[in-house]
């Protein structure tokens, strides 16, 4: 069939206008990806040719409230290798193998691996600034040295649940280090260097730097000084009676403030992996929980006070040493009881069964609302991961033996961190703070404050009236009763003993006690709370007034004095006992001639310095009260000369 020329032509139009819009197309898109699209052409570019030699931040340092560092990092710099720019694989990794201490064939592996850059890992990971500069001088192509930093932590085993550890990569595993990792760690920083399919550098493009921006550093609310005390005294504690853990925390009941916290079994957080993942995972203070015993009377005490349901002077109890509730005996410590005795002589005593009696006297609903206030079966929010909150009787399972029970802190579980934190309220004038250790964050260029925690006050427990009550209450405890072994001359001591019988499966553990002791000073203006709890003591008086009483007045004494507390007179006096050592007030020598001080010293030793017949100065000062048989030294020199 013959096509006729307009046919033709038609055709020839319809493929010219066909090719003209092909041709618009591409010139379009052409148009488009010269001018649209070339900034981002040009950064895949650059990305296919880019390398990157990555430099890590340093985290941020943790510091005590004064500045002192509790965690910091020293150089330790990382083997990277570009195994395109390798020359001589062969060669490179005998050299490398030689200074890192690792085998040639595993040295071969990582540089000829078909990555664009290669950790050697773990040979070449934080090495010494002497390798770093060893695998420099060798100048191996292909082979970098990338900044990075290791996580030190000066004081080794020293806080060591609260501060936790960084891992190889500085990311925080436990601790304060992973609670607060995000404002630790900083953002990393890198060299980039461009380089062609070959792994050639193009040294028409030049290197980039991109500088790492470092951490904020962590003030903490922990005070070097106190931390310290409570680290050697669960130390001497540990050495003297092998317990299976011990725990000590000291916290300003006026602000939440933790100012130490530590427990044992401890570690070093540099060589956490010689060491079992329950001691490092299990913050004792935060984590425990168990029947706080005696130290939870405070709660009953304050919360009867509070709903007047006893007068502490003129209500009496009689004590035959138990108390029968729905056909159950409960005794006292005392097995032969206490007798008459008003209910200041019951706190003092530690009496259960009339401990009992304020319980039955408040009544379930009541005693469960004030536990409830005081914060206890639920956490308390200290910025810390791990804590637990509790178990206590929920109110339909809360009988009248519960009740009993739960009055002298029996059947219930609560956490260390939950005791100090209520016992503050039940001090401080009845103000329920919230725990923290976390005090400021700073810049570590300028150390200028970048954001600081205020106290955080939940609510109001009990008056300002129930608090001084039961402040008295606990002073006189332990001025006259089972806390004496607290008693500090001058700083005013209150504090309560506690010996909980520790449960297994539902059982009560026969002679396996944990042993503690709430304190606070000075009573009349309370500057610290401190909890010592002693688990299972071996070759110790199973009460907490024997054991723990003696470490939490170590530790409480010799705070207030690094926190420049003051002695004050007024307080209670110590009642005496047949076992107490006799006290000696020390007078006033100045002036006096030597051969007349021996007749004013009594029972107390002389250390003599200096040269002369009159004593110029003397150590301790007037008025200090020592035990008999103490020493006292005094400073001698010349009689002052008349005047003219």
């Amino acid at each position: 069939m013959r096509v006729s020329n307009v046919t033709v032509r038609k055709r020839l139009i319809v493929i010219l206008l066909i090719g003209i819009v092909v041709f618009a197309v591409f010139i379009v898109r052409l148009g488009y990806v010269q001018f649209f699209k070339n900034g981002w052409l040009s950064g895949k570019a650059l990305d296919s040719w880019s390398r990157q030699i990555p430099y890590e931040a340093e985290r941020g340092d943790i510091l005590d409230r004064n500045g002192k560092e509790l965690a910091t990092n020293v150089s330790r710099p990382s083997v990277l290798v570009v195994p395109k720019q390798v020359k001589d694989p062969v060669k490179t990794a005998e050299k490398l193998s030689s200074v890192l201490g690792m085998s040639k064939e595993d040295a071969y592996k990582d540089i000829t691996k078909k990555e664009s850059i290669v950790r050697i890992t773990p040979e070449g990971r934080k090495i010494s600034n002497e390798k770093a500069a060893e695998v420099k001088s060798l100048r191996m192509p292909g082979v970098f040295i990338a900044e990075d930093f290791k996580r030190h932590y000066p004081h080794g085993s020293y806080l060591s649940h609260v501060l936790g550890f960084a891992g190889i990569d500085n990311q925080g595993l436990i601790g304060l280090e992973k609670y607060y990792d995000d404002r630790l760690k900083g953002e990393k920083g890198h060299v980039s260097f461009f380089s062609d399919a070959q792994g050639n550098r193009m040294s028409s493009l030049k290197d980039k730097y991109v500088p790492p921006k470092d951490g904020l550093d962590l003030e903490l609310t922990i005070d070097h000084q106190v931390q310290s005390i409570i680290e050697r005294e669960l130390n001497n504690a540990e050495q003297k009676y092998h317990p299976d853990s011990a725990i000590a925390i000291a916290m300003n009941p006026n602000t939440g403030e933790i100012l130490g916290m530590s427990s044992r079994p401890d570690f070093n957080p540099e060589n956490y992996k010689n060491v079992l993942p329950e001691v490092y995972n299990h913050n004792l203070p935060i984590w425990r929980t168990y029947e706080p015993g005696s130290t939870f009377k405070v709660i009953t005490l304050a919360a009867a006070l509070e709903e007047n349901k006893v007068n502490l002077k003129h209500d009496h109890f009689y004590d035959p040493g138990y108390i029968t509730v729905a056909g159950h005996k409960l005794h006292c410590w005392k097995r032969g009881g206490h007798g008459s005795e008003t209910f200041l002589e019951v706190v003092e005593n530690s009496c259960n069964p009339g401990f009992v009696a304020l319980g039955q006297r408040l009544g379930k609903d009541k005693l469960q609302k004030y536990i409830r206030d005081f914060g206890f079966g639920q956490k308390t929010g200290i910025d810390l991961q791990g804590e637990a909150k509790g178990i206590l009787f929920r109110p339909e399972k809360m009988g009248p033996l519960e009740l009993a029970t739960t009055s002298f802190g029996q059947g219930v579980s609560v956490t260390p961190i939950q005791q100090v934190t209520a016992v503050s309220a039940a001090v401080n004038g009845g103000y329920l703070y919230e725990p923290y250790i976390a005090k400021a964050w700073k810049d570590p260029e300028t150390g200028e404050t970048v954001s600081r925690t205020s106290p955080t006050m939940k609510r109001r427990v009990i008056s300002e009236e129930t608090s001084k009550k039961v402040r008295y209450a606990l002073e006189s405890v332990v001025a006259n009763g089972s806390g004496k072994n607290a008693y500090i001359d001058g700083y005013r001591v209150g504090g309560k003993t506690g010996t909980a019988q520790k449960v297994k499966d539902g059982h009560y553990l026969k002679n396996n006690y944990i042993l503690s002791f709430m304190g606070f000073a000075p009573a009349n203006d309370p500057k610290i709370v401190v909890y010592v709890a002693i688990d299972n003591p071996k070759g110790a008086i199973q009460f907490g007034g024997q054991t723990a009483a003696p470490i939490a007045k170590n530790i409480i004494g010799d705070s207030l004095r690094a926190l420049g507390v003051k002695k004050q007179k007024g307080g209670m006096e110590k009642e005496k006992s047949y076992t107490d050592e006799p006290i000696i007030e020390v007078p006033n020598l100045v002036g006096k001639d030597k051969k007349e001080i021996r007749h004013s010293l009594y029972n107390l030793k002389i250390d003599t310095a200096g040269q002369g017949d009159v004593v110029v100065m003397q150590s301790p000062k007037p008025g200090v009260k020592l035990k008999s048989g103490s020493t006292i030294r005094i400073y001698l020199g010349d009689k002052k000369q008349p005047d003219d």
